[in-house]
């Protein structure tokens, strides 16, 4: 028996309900994994609410790092002892130890820790996608600007080192002059305090009444409508999360009145649907993590036992960087 995170209803943190589960033998492209960290991600919330429905009862979490203690058949980019890190489907990464897919778990390089491999799997691959993948029909060259939202967060402080990296100017958005000041000192080159200023007007103000050629959005509700006003003419608006709620529904008219602009919903699975994309989006991941040009940021500590807490502090924003559950 191991323990795990179960929910038997959506709702609030309160149906996170720790549980024995009985964990078997892997099958066929199964691997059977001992985590050593677990990662917390704003996707979580989304499964628990309801929000992205799952059938009950449900393993919660979508990201982690450990050991291989089994291998079912087929598996060959894995053995038993290797050291992995991994963000995929299905839920259920809430867990001292589960059965699951082989085919999004990652070797995990010995010079990055357990704890870092948790922290930066789902968060760096979305990091990844959005900056390298996710890109303006006009292109992204070093000089140009970005809006990113929620820059103090886990995406976020990953995206604002990795933008100045590659030479982008990335004006982060955050809540607090605290978290503005966090993204500063991860490679943004603005910060604007949505609660103290109007973030489209100092966009403008920023780039000479230009507009930027990207913005970032996992805020959703409360940020779109004036991120399309930030956005300069064939701009994008690359929408990837939904934390202060669901988008409305929108004409299409006015993407082309505030400038023929693109809109895309993305999520990280579609891009790490075979092997092959996983392995090379993580290896990318990895060489820029080992490099030191990206470091991640553990900001936040609970035990698996206090996993309703977590949530009750992650939707209540009072998190920053990247969050860990730890294992007894």
């Amino acid at each position: 028996m191991t323990l795990a995170v179960q929910i038997r209803q959506h709702g609030g943190p309160e149906e996170l309900q720790i549980v024995d589960v009985q964990v078997g033998e892997p099958g066929p492209g199964q691997v059977r994994i001992r985590h050593h960290a677990v990662g917390l991600n704003f996707i979580d919330v989304y499964h628990r609410t309801g929000l992205y429905p799952l059938n009950m009862p449900a393993g919660i979490g979508m990201e982690a790092a450990g050991v291989i203690e089994a291998v079912g058949e087929g598996v060959t980019h894995l053995q038993v002892g290797d050291r992995a890190a991994y963000a995929s489907n299905p839920p259920g990464s809430y867990s001292e130890r589960r059965v699951m897919p082989a085919m999004c778990v990652c070797k995990l390089p010995d010079a990055i820790s357990f704890e870092t491999g948790a922290a930066m799997m789902l968060k760096g691959l979305t990091a990844q996608y959005l900056l390298k993948k996710t890109r303006p029909v006009e292109g992204l060259e070093p000089g140009d600007f970005v809006l990113f939202h929620a820059a103090a967060g886990g995406v976020g402080l990953i995206a604002c080192q990795w933008a100045r990296a590659l030479g982008l100017r990335l004006i982060a958005t955050a809540g607090s002059d605290a978290k503005c000041q966090l993204a500063l000192d991860n490679g943004a080159a603005h910060a604007i305090n949505y609660r103290q200023e109007d973030f489209a007007a100092r966009v403008k103000e920023i780039t000479a009444g230009q507009g930027v050629k990207v913005v970032y959005d996992s805020v959703g509700k409360d940020t779109w409508d004036k991120s399309l006003d930030c956005l300069r003419p064939f701009g994008l608006m690359a929408s990837f999360g939904n934390a202060s709620g669901p988008v409305a529904p929108f004409a299409p008219g006015m993407l082309g009145a505030k400038g023929s602009l693109y809109v895309t919903r993305q999520t990280l699975f579609t891009h790490i649907r075979t092997r092959g994309a996983t392995q090379a989006m993580a290896d990318e991941l990895f060489a820029v993590v080992a490099s030191g040009q990206v470091k991640i940021h553990i900001a936040q500590r609970y035990a698996l036992t206090d996993v309703q807490q977590a949530h009750r502090d992650l939707e209540a924003r009072k998190t920053t960087g990247s969050t860990l559950l730890t294992l007894p």
